[in-house]
């Protein structure tokens, strides 16, 4: 029934989750004008507001629709849906802040916009957090299963086929597994009528099957998808672009090279480190205070490092050492004669990264990120580590998915790198949310004695 009806059910999610944002700006004007002793003669309570709330939240649900949102992709992740859901509901929100500023509506309680927003990411999050919970528990009983036959004998066929028995709530089985050199099991199973899709995963010895193999699945109308056989140096998100008849695949693209993800990312980044720097002023005076007072030199420690697109910046932190000549060539270790007393502290607490807010302000770095290098270690591990300059396609953060993970300072540097590439190719708003509550949770304190 679900997967026969698959874009009416779609139809009716995106028609539920009108009626709840229409639901979550009543409640909300309600709660705050009535309950909480507000005006109930605010104009956030005429009709002439609920209608155009009934505008907005269509024009929401267009959005989503416009994204993505309500497509059928059982693959996709939880978070990517909630980080969809936050940036839309959050742009939509300041769309209509913006709206009440230039028509100058400051009777409007500003309340029931806060309200109103926290309710909707409430009431839709928590119903997607529902659904997904409901659909894994169903396919995990199977329920709701899609039914495909694997083509291929090699390395990758037996690969997916060990991930999907990994992923059971996926709701994904194959019925059966046929080498492409079978071609008439290949027939035989592509015209049976309850396979769904086929998935061709050939080895680069075996792609001289693949025309046919794909004309057999069109011939029967079958759905097929292709794991390519450079699958393990394919990223997450590749895009697919066109010169005349040449199909180009962009091996190594991002999502921050959408215009309006980086824009996104970098007004959260202003906007943040703005607040961190006025906000932390006082803790900033202290702690130069005692840098100041620790040892001879600078309160604060300039370094080169390689950035975003390999550009070189000077990165800023507390000077947590003694002036030395190897803080240019060398890392500094678990126990370093050359930390202060007090520097040994702000580098346990990592309180010592704090003025790289000031390089996140003039956007040489963001706040979540791949650790910059110092030029000496780049021209070292980029003949070393594979894929190692891949990290430079972004901006360095002062804090990144490999150190909320345990990798900072001196630690095995190829892991770190897979952590990073993995941070790239995994890019959302949500990732980077989730980085940030860990390195304010946990992921500051440094492993130094």
């Amino acid at each position: 029934m679900i997967k026969q009806n698959q874009a009416f059910l779609n139809r009716i999610n995106a028609l539920l989750d009108y009626t709840l944002v229409v639901f979550a700006y009543m409640a909300a004007s309600h709660i705050r004008l009535v309950l909480m002793g507000g005006r109930p003669d605010n104009m956030a309570l005429s009709t002439r507001m609920l209608r155009l709330s009934a505008v907005c939240a269509l024009a929401l649900i267009l959005l989503l629709m416009l994204g993505g949102f309500y497509n059928t992709q059982r693959t996709r992740q939880l978070r990517w849906k909630l980080s969809v859901l936050f940036v839309t509901v959050s742009v939509s929100v300041l769309g209509i802040s913006a709206l009440l500023y230039v028509f100058r509506l400051e009777e409007f309680s500003r309340g029931v916009l806060l309200l109103f927003y926290l309710m909707t990411l409430a009431l839709l999050g928590g119903k997607y957090i529902v659904m997904r919970l409901l659909f894994n528990r169903m396919r995990a009983n199977g329920y709701n299963i899609k039914h495909e036959i694997l083509i291929g004998s090699g390395q990758l066929a037996g690969q997916y086929s060990s991930d999907v028995a990994a992923a059971p709530e996926l709701g994904l089985h194959i019925d059966m597994c046929v080498s492409p050199a079978e071609m008439d099991k290949v027939v035989a199973a592509l015209a049976r009528p309850d396979i769904d899709e086929a998935v061709i995963a050939l080895e680069a010895e075996e792609y001289h099957y693949i025309t046919d193999l794909i004309s057999l699945c069109e011939k029967n109308g079958v759905k097929y998808m292709v794991v390519p056989f450079y699958n393990n140096i394919m990223p997450a998100h590749p895009i697919i672009e066109t010169v005349g008849s040449c199909k180009l695949i962009d091996m190594r693209a991002n999502r921050l090279e959408n215009i309006g993800w980086a824009l996104l990312k970098r007004l959260f980044d202003v906007a943040a480190s703005a607040l961190g720097l006025v906000g932390l002023s006082p803790l900033l005076l202290f702690i130069a205070m005692g840098v100041r007072l620790s040892s001879p030199g600078p309160v604060l420690f300039r370094q080169v490092r390689v950035g975003y697109r390999r550009r070189k910046f000077q990165m800023l932190k507390f000077r947590s050492m003694r002036v030395n000549d190897r803080a240019d060539t060398a890392w500094s270790t678990v126990q370093d004669d050359r930390r202060t007393k007090f520097g040994a502290f702000l580098r346990k607490t990592s309180l010592d990264e704090l003025p790289q807010l000031w390089n996140v302000l003039c956007g040489d770095m963001s706040l979540v990120g791949p650790r910059p290098e110092l030029p000496h270690f780049v021209e070292k591990f980029r003949e070393e580590i594979p894929l190692y300059m891949v990290k430079h396609q972004v901006k360095p953060g002062i804090t990144g998915w490999a150190q909320v993970n345990g990798y900072r300072g001196d630690t095995d540097i190829t892991k770190r790198i897979e952590l990073d590439l993995w941070y790239i190719d995994h890019w959302s708003v949500w990732l980077d949310i989730l980085i940030l509550f860990r390195t304010l949770f946990g992921g500051m304190k440094n492993n130094e004695e």
